[in-house]
């Protein structure tokens, strides 16, 4: 057995690329290896920012030799036929064997493959997978044609030690020739490295200041960082994402700490933490008893320096320092504004050129949020008074939910929209509640990201999202395959998770009116929309986005399917609560039972319908019944739907199921006992609206015909 080390030795690969591109690099060889019956012990990828590694243990010397049966013509077809199949198969007719099948006999050449050296195989792959890289951005350099994210200066490739010879065409400059000799840290080891094995190569790294796992990096930053704040009584404010990338910005992390002055503390946190993850990669840290914003930073060297990284600290913080000194800036500046003033302004702003301006989107919102809060746990529970006042600052904080958009310092840092904001909220006097739900109406932006808290917060949040939604579809902008310029994918799924994850009652369906309401006041539009259809179709959207959130919870799809079936579901919290206790009734022994009556009478009144060309429906005549059985079916059947739409009726499903359950023992008889197809048709017709009962039954609580097995 043996080991392939390869390395890719380039110049700097942006951080954001290398994952994927080592993940792409062990999965292209492997894969090409695999193609050839190639198969290894094991094998991993890794990066640093100018090398791509792939180490492969356990591959064998050489493939195993293999016979190839490729069928020809019929035996008894013509001479010259024959004899082209013997010629392009590279085989003689005694090399043949003779096969029969139902159109008669053929010749099928039996061609003997010796296995090929794995060596020369590899000579094969890789000038392949450099050349077919799937790079998100790929660049040309010199006069050469070879496409690389960054100019690629050499390969590494050995076998169990030995240098495997190819080259890689960069016409018309010199190709790339594979060797043994890679390159140590860009100033601290810039020396040639000559190395035979993947033990060896990463030692010979380590020396000259390579650290080579992405991972080990990260958790050597992670960690150093952490003692050194422990070390100042204070709290690393840890950031996966900063992390990862800065672990890809470096070869040997050297992790310091620096100061920030004290005189710029008084900017919003927000402000300071975001500046120096964007523009300088450094981490924040916090006083862990107050989580207070410290004025220190993490800043992670590329470098060891002599003097301890004074030096660097010091350069570091002086950029820093105009960093801060031009936000606080912003901030004096912003300060000087009222929130009205900003929203003046977003009269010039246009949101879409269908849709109006920023302004008017802020003003649909406003109203919007005043309607949703009224139904929300906060409001319907308060006294008329308080509705009122809830109801009004819900208003308040949708009309200036966007205003920050216009200032300053979310001009220079967009991604501090709506945490401004709240801060110009409070400058302004108006009530925290009203300025947090200015901060959170954008959450959530992805999947790990928070629901707002608060009913305003919450109304206002899902007002944006609807307004946004219904616009686009009024306008007909809808996401298309997997493009979604406008984010309304990630819209929808903010509405389900604010829905579901806050336990709010929001009947979708009337919400989505009321934002058409709005949106169809807007010029053009006022003739031109079709409310019933953008009704339909959006609320589909979301079902269908519903849908995956659930399958992402673990949720078979069968099972919302069998909820959503029912007229007027719409209601996303309560049909979380549905299907939750229908997959629990479908886990016990009852409900698997009854599911698979359900399916029998189903598939007998599917059959009996066709054939009949018409429905069983209404109530079974009780005169007819003959067998003891029917007339039990018929009574529990009765008992069952009541029992069991008074519980829907109540919103207790778990009751609803236990009463359906009761059908589990006279369907189980009915079907043991009575024969439905009777030769008498009365009494066959009879015993099919009988069937139909339960169909009818079951689908108070769902439709069990979405219910797979």
């Amino acid at each position: 057995m043996a080991d392939l080390l390869l390395e890719l030795f380039s110049e700097e690969i942006p951080a954001r690329m290398q994952g994927r591109a080592s993940a792409d690099l062990q999965k292209l060889v492997m894969d090409a290896l695999a193609a050839e019956n190639i198969f290894a012990d094991g094998a991993k990828a890794f990066a640093t920012p100018r090398r791509l590694t792939l180490a492969v243990s356990g591959l064998p010397l050489a493939q195993e030799d293999r016979k190839e049966e490729r069928k020809g013509p019929r035996t008894d077809a013509p001479q010259k036929a024959i004899e082209g199949f013997l010629k392009s198969a590279g085989v003689t007719l005694d090399q043949c064997t003779v096969q029969e099948d139902k159109k008669g006999s053929f010749y099928v050449a039996v061609i003997e493959k010796p296995g090929r050296a794995v060596e020369e195989l590899i000579a094969e792959i890789v000038p392949n997978v450099v050349r077919n890289f799937p790079w998100p951005k790929s660049m040309r350099w010199g006069r050469g044609s070879l496409r690389w994210v960054r100019p690629l200066h050499s390969i590494l490739c050995t076998l169990d030690g030995e240098v495997v010879p190819f080259e890689v065409a960069n016409e018309p400059d010199a190709s790339i020739k594979s060797g043994n000799v890679t390159y140590g840290h860009r100033f601290m080891g810039p020396e040639a490295i000559t190395v035979k094995t993947f033990d060896d190569y990463v030692e010979k790294l380590e020396r000259q200041k390579v650290m080579l796992d992405p991972q080990a990096r990260a958790d050597h930053i992670l960690t150093d960082a952490k003692n050194l704040a422990h070390a100042q009584n204070l709290e690393l404010i840890e950031d996966e994402a900063l992390l990862t990338e800065v672990a890809g910005l470096i070869e040997w992390p050297t992790v310091l700490i620096g100061q920030i002055d004290d005189e710029f503390m008084s900017v919003p946190q927000e402000v300071l933490t975001s500046t120096m993850r964007a523009n300088q990669k450094y981490f924040a840290l916090r006083d862990p008893k107050t989580k207070a914003l410290a004025p220190r930073f993490i800043v992670v060297s590329n470098i060891e320096a002599e003097d301890g990284g004074t030096a660097v600290v010091n350069g570091n913080e002086r950029v820093l320092r105009a960093r801060f000194a031009d936000a606080r800036f912003l901030w004096e500046e912003d300060k000087k504004q009222s929130l009205e003033d900003f929203a003046k302004k977003l009269t010039q702003v246009t949101f879409h050129a269908k849709l109006g301006t920023v302004a008017e989107k802020a003003d649909r919102i406003a109203k919007l949020a005043g309607k949703l809060v009224e139904d929300l746990p906060e409001a319907s529970t308060a006294e008329p008074a308080e509705v009122l006042n809830i109801v009004e600052r819900a208003k308040v904080a949708g009309r200036f939910c966007k205003a920050d958009l216009v200032s300053g310092m979310v001009f220079e840092f967009p991604e501090l929209q709506g945490f401004m904001g709240r801060y110009y909220a409070l400058n302004d006097g108006l009530d925290e509640e009203v300025a947090d739900a200015i901060a959170q109406h954008y959450q959530p932006q992805g999947p790990s990201d928070d629901v707002p808290q608060g009913a305003i917060a919450q109304a206002v949040a899902l007002a944006d999202k609807l307004d946004t939604l219904v616009g686009f579809w009024a306008i007909d902008e809808k996401p298309t395959g997997s493009k979604d310029p406008f984010a309304l994918r990630r819209a929808a799924l903010g509405i389900i998770r604010i829905i579901v994850e806050s336990s709010l009652r929001l009947k979708l369906g009337d919400a989505i009116s009321l934002a058409l309401e709005l949106v169809a006041r807007h010029g053009e539009l006022r003739s031109s929309l079709d409310g019933i259809v953008v009704r339909r179709d959006l609320l589909s959207f979301i079902v269908d986005r519903f849908k995956v959130y659930l399958r992402d919870q673990g949720v078979r799809d069968a099972l919302v399917d069998a909820v959503f079936a029912l007229e007027g579901q719409d209601d996303l919290w309560l049909v979380v609560r549905r299907v939750e206790d229908l997959a629990d009734f479908l886990k016990t022994d009852d409900g698997a039972n009854l599911a698979a009556g359900y399916k029998r009478a189903a598939n007998i009144l599917r059959i009996e319908e066709k054939k009949d060309g018409k429905p069983y429906q209404g109530a079974p005549d009780v005169s007819l019944f003959v067998d003891a059985e029917e007339k039990a079916l018929a009574q529990a059947i009765k008992a069952a739907r009541q029992a069991a739409s008074k519980a829907v009726e109540a919103e207790d499903f778990v009751s609803a199921m236990a009463a359906l359950a009761s059908l589990r023992g006279p369907v189980d008889a009915f079907f043991e006992k009575v024969t439905v197809n009777a030769d008498d048709a009365k009494l066959r017709e009879n015993r099919l609206k009988l069937l139909a009962e339960i169909r009818t039954a079951l689908h108070e609580v769902a439709d069990f015909s979405r219910i797979e097995g």
